[in-house]
């Protein structure tokens, strides 16, 4: 889902940002909500049978998660847009934050579905930027990184690393309509998807044998 931290414990919120309650974690817990909310995000306001075109679902359902989004507060009806015969929608934030310790374990089942749903999201872009990667310029096809590195960190240290990455991309410019007005001569939008995944031993596991570690280093056309 475009700009959208789900650590437990994330930078504090701006005014673009919105940080979940029980409500609206429930009101996300649904796959289709998250690449709604998604697809607002990033391409700007549009109407159900635009966004249902994008999705692959029928208007209806469309225009149902819109709803349920808009009793949360995660969007709302752009009226200046809207006409009688089609009803315009807008995001209401750039970000959702996920930071409550405590909700995800008052919420289970919400804070799984929410999580997975996020998880197939970016699953998809993944495969779908893997799908176009030879159609791009050769510039940008250059850029292309897929990476992964095996570290052995205590809680504090994931969470510092954590902190220094989002230092680090807060460096540069963000994708808005006011970023992108004014933004330099050959400038697209580029996303950065980060995952922290705790893989903790299990209890009695066998020790391997050392040998070089497989990596995943930089895939490039």
């Amino acid at each position: 889902m475009t700009d959208t931290p789900a650590g437990r414990q994330g930078p504090k919120p701006g005014a673009d940002s919105v940080v979940l309650d029980a409500k609206g974690l429930r009101a996300l817990a649904h796959p289709v909500r998250v690449h709604l909310l998604g697809l607002l995000r990033k391409y700007g306001p549009s109407t159900a049978t635009r966004l249902a075109e994008r999705l692959g679902v029928n208007s209806g359902t469309a225009s149902y998660h819109l709803r349920q989004l808009g009793a949360a507060g995660f969007v709302e009806e752009d009226t200046e847009r809207g006409n009688a015969r089609e009803r315009w929608w807008r995001s209401l934030h750039r970000m959702t934050e996920l930071n409550d310790p405590e909700l995800a374990e008052r919420e289970p089942d919400a804070a799984l579905t929410y999580l997975q749903s996020v998880a197939a999201a970016y699953t998809l872009r993944t495969q779908r930027a893997v799908n176009e990667l030879q159609t791009l310029p050769r510039a940008w096809r250059d850029t292309f990184d897929m990476s992964d590195w095996a570290l052995r960190l205590t809680p504090e240290e994931t969470a510092a690393l954590r902190e220094e990455l989002r230092a680090v991309i807060a460096r540069y410019r963000s994708d808005t309509p006011e970023a992108a007005a004014s933004a330099p001569e050959g400038a697209e939008r580029v996303a950065v998807i980060t995952h922290l995944i705790p893989e903790l031993d299990a209890p009695g596991a066998p020790e391997l044998l050392p040998g070089p570690q497989e990596a995943a280093g930089t895939e490039r056309s």
